[in-house]
């Protein structure tokens, strides 16, 4: 199966298209010519940004200022198009590659073949970061400098929180058409007479 290499992107950042409470989140690579677009979940990509910006204070921690590159502009620009989902993400890796001083990240297509939810010891015997990737999934592997690392990361948390807003009692989000807050015993206060 291929994989989409990106060393280094002109572009990485994770987007969504769709209305909140409706949205599909991306990451999308894009580099010499061509655009990768996968999909994964919210969660995920909470997760990673927040993995990023911990793997950077980390390798900062231990390898001193090596890290503290100039950070590109800020990039709020929208997704390139056409949007072309390649593959579902699966599996999100992360890695630090000193003698190059990058962040590798890769994203490897959800293994549906499985048709079974992955158990800790499936997970042990994933492959990442391999010259080929994995046998039956396509695999999306970005380099990064820390500079673009931080601020993918950054792009990345605001994509996440621009959604539905949360309920202030119960913090489940807020939907446009109306929220019946389990804190309120499932009663709205405009429903009561």
């Amino acid at each position: 199966m291929p994989v989409f290499q990106f060393n280094p992107p002109e572009r990485f950042v994770a987007g969504t298209v769709g209305q909140p409470g409706e949205r599909t989140f991306f990451l999308q690579a894009v580099g010499e010519g061509r655009i990768t677009s996968v999909v994964l979940e919210k969660a995920q990509v909470e997760a990673l940004a927040t993995r990023v910006e911990e793997l950077l204070e980390e390798v900062n921690r231990r390898f001193g200022a090596q890290t503290e590159d100039a950070e590109p502009p800020e990039d709020d620009g929208p997704l390139e198009q056409p949007i072309d989902e390649d593959f579902r993400v699966g599996t999100l890796a992360l890695a630090w590659d000193a003698e190059a001083a990058r962040v590798i990240i890769e994203a490897q297509e959800i293994d549906e073949s499985a048709g079974e939810e992955l158990t800790e010891e499936d997970e042990e015997e994933l492959e990442v970061f391999t010259e080929e990737g994995p046998a039956h999934r396509d695999v999306l592997r970005v380099y990064l400098t820390p500079g673009e690392a931080r601020a993918f990361a950054g792009r990345a948390l605001k994509v996440v929180s621009a959604g539905r807003p949360d309920c202030p009692l119960c913090g489940r989000p807020l939907d446009p058409a109306g929220h019946v807050c389990v804190r309120q015993n499932g009663y709205r206060p405009d429903s009561l007479v």
